[in-house]
């Protein structure tokens, strides 16, 4: 195993508490929106491997999958027990409660695996409205049974383990297993984010497992262990996604929901055991680097936004000459950041315009690449000026009719990301999440039920009655910001990189960072990942707090720029196919994820 320079290497409880402990102090800056706190820098090296490699937001997860690598399986197999073990140890990102969008590359076809979850049969478009007709407030909506959507990462991943798993399925929950019966020490990251948690103490079955008789959370290094996961998870093991979805596991998620005191919610029995993963296919698109090299970007499809909004944003900045803009001592230049915002915000003005579970709501004209074609982004591109326009309209892309209402500026949360190159040379890049960190803080059975429906307008109409394409709809997956990419060189059609991150909105931007830095400025994975984070969701530009030089912030503020700097923690994970052979990995320092391999 390549852990040069790791101090996770020996995954004991001293090393992941030693290896973790912050290196920045946590700010007031961190605004509503921001899915998960800060919790210090932890510098990464950078990972190269031979043969096959892991990334993943935590040490441990990223050893299980690293596990199964070793044996022979494959990257699907790799990802099914990664995702298992960040259900014990990143509760707070991802987990068998929540969704995954799943994108699997074998050299010939790209697929895309939905696992996103969807709105009971029972939710209708006022879910969130209060009796008076107003949007009730988000953390209401958060906290309780009301946002809990079916979760579908477990039969999606099954499905994609079908199709392309190597080793037996209950082989790999063994990793997990073991360490929800051992134990696993709470990270620094775990234990930050628990004393700054101030709902998930409501829920006695979460409070009596996270805290201790004081109502502190359990000291980092300690060790923590989950019995009553480490039996749902044999039960998967033996039975497959059905042991969540269907018996006395279910049954608890429902009472659990339809049974919160404030804030019950819809989900039943019968939307849990009629739920079904979706193979879609593959937003591909191609791209021209600087230097004039072609790739090929392959995303998630709506229901995610992501691909299409990295896909314009990258598309309009062909057309700004931000090519001609190299990195400034090591930093974007403030031109730079002026052109990346602007094309930010009319990317945002239509994702909030168009974009929703296609089951529901036709792509504009018939087809999402209405939205990539060159004419329609050089167009848009043509309305950035020398100052900032501060919000964006949405386009109408050629023969369109528009028949929404744009959805409303709204909060969005958390994941996590997973990455892996196996022995044959497939790829998987796979974001997960439960959004809001700890989900609706309610737990069962040892795990967390995810808030996934605040994904959807809480507003279902504007004010004259048009409907909003992503509102609440029975059945319906709400639009998401999960960018799991994968990169082809377009000439050899071979790997390029496997990379994605967790966020919310801002998702689009981290995972943009890293494309474009890796494509257009020559930088590594973990160079590339290590850049200061920027971005625009068709409002302020924010930039990463205390990583800017004072004269940036300035000359952005000249251009007319409403510039907040915040703590932006991102968690990239990536991996890259190395022109020589073999692979080179990076994990994001602002969290505590690794890369492991041969």
């Amino acid at each position: 195993m390549n852990l040069a320079n790791l101090c996770f290497g020996t995954l004991t409880a001293a090393a992941l508490a030693a290896c973790v402990s912050p290196t920045a102090v946590l700010t007031d800056r961190t605004p509503a929106h921001q899915p998960e706190r800060a919790s210090g820098q932890i510098s990464k090296p950078g990972w190269a491997t031979q043969s096959f490699a892991v990334a993943a937001a935590n040490p441990l997860a990223a050893d299980a999958g690293y596990q199964m690598l070793k044996a022979g399986g494959s990257a699907v197999d790799a990802a099914v027990a990664v995702q298992m073990v960040l259900a014990l140890v990143e509760p707070q990102s991802s987990g068998i409660g929540g969704g995954a969008f799943l994108l699997h590359a074998d050299g010939r076809t790209v697929e895309a695996f939905d696992g996103r979850e969807t709105a009971p049969a029972a939710a209708d478009e006022a879910l969130f409205l209060n009796p008076d007709g107003k949007p009730m407030p988000f953390i209401d909506a958060v906290v309780g049974g009301r946002a809990v959507g079916v979760p579908g990462a477990v039969r999606m991943l099954e499905m994609a383990h079908r199709q392309h798993g190597t080793l037996p399925w209950a082989q790999l929950f063994q990793p997990a297993i073991a360490l929800a019966e051992a134990g696993f020490p709470v990270s620094q990251r775990l234990h930050t984010l628990l004393s700054a948690e101030p709902h998930l103490t409501k829920d006695p079955a979460a409070a009596a497992y996270f805290y201790d008789g004081h109502g502190k959370p359990w000291p980092v290094g300690y060790l923590l262990k989950n019995p009553a996961l480490a039996h749902v998870l044999r039960g998967l093991a033996a039975d497959g996604s059905n042991a969540l979805l269907d018996g006395p596991v279910a049954q608890a998620m429902v009472n659990k929901v339809r049974q919160h005191p404030t804030h019950p919610g819809r989900l039943s029995l019968t939307d849990l055991m009629a739920y079904q993963p979706v193979k879609r296919q593959a937003l591909c698109h191609d791209v021209v680097a600087t230097d004039q090299r072609a790739y090929t970007l392959c995303g998630f499809p709506p229901p995610s936004s992501g691909a299409l909004a990295i896909g314009q944003i990258v598309g309009m900045l062909v057309h700004t000459g931000a090519g001609r803009l190299p990195l400034a001592d090591g930093l974007p230049s403030a031109d730079w950041l002026h052109l990346y915002t602007e094309a930010a915000r009319l990317a945002f003005a239509d994702r909030a315009q168009y974009v929703a579970d296609p089951d529901f709501v036709p792509a504009p004209g018939g087809s999402w690449h209405t939205l990539l074609a060159p004419g329609y982004l050089a167009q848009r591109a043509s309305l950035i000026g020398p100052r900032s326009m501060n919000q964006a309209f949405p386009g109408q892309p050629a023969g369109v009719r528009i028949s929404h209402a744009p959805m409303p500026p709204q909060p969005e949360y958390g994941t996590s990301h997973v990455s892996v190159v196996d022995a044959q040379g497939r790829a998987v890049a796979m974001t997960t999440t439960i959004e809001d960190a700890f989900g609706s803080r309610q737990m069962v059975n040892g795990f967390l039920l995810n808030n996934q429906l605040t994904d959807f307008s809480f507003v279902p109409r504007d004010a004259v009655g048009t409907p909003i394409a992503n509102r609440v709809e029975p059945g319906k997956r709400p639009r998401s910001s999960m960018s799991p990419t994968l990169v082809f060189d377009k000439a050899t059609g071979q790997l390029v990189m496997s990379g994605g991150s967790p966020g919310g909105a801002l998702i689009i931007h981290y995972t943009a960072k890293l494309l474009y830095g890796t494509l257009n400025w020559g930088l590594d994975a973990q160079q590339a990942i290590n850049l200061p984070n920027f971005g625009s969701t068709n409002g302020p530009t924010l930039l990463e707090a205390n990583r800017f030089p004072v004269a940036t912030v300035q000359a952005l503020r000249a251009r007319g720029h409403d510039v907040r700097l915040l703590d932006m923690t991102s968690g990239l994970q990536a991996i890259q196919a190395r022109p020589g052979g073999g692979y080179f990995g990076g994990a994001d320092p602002r969290r505590e994820g690794v890369v492991m391999g041969d």
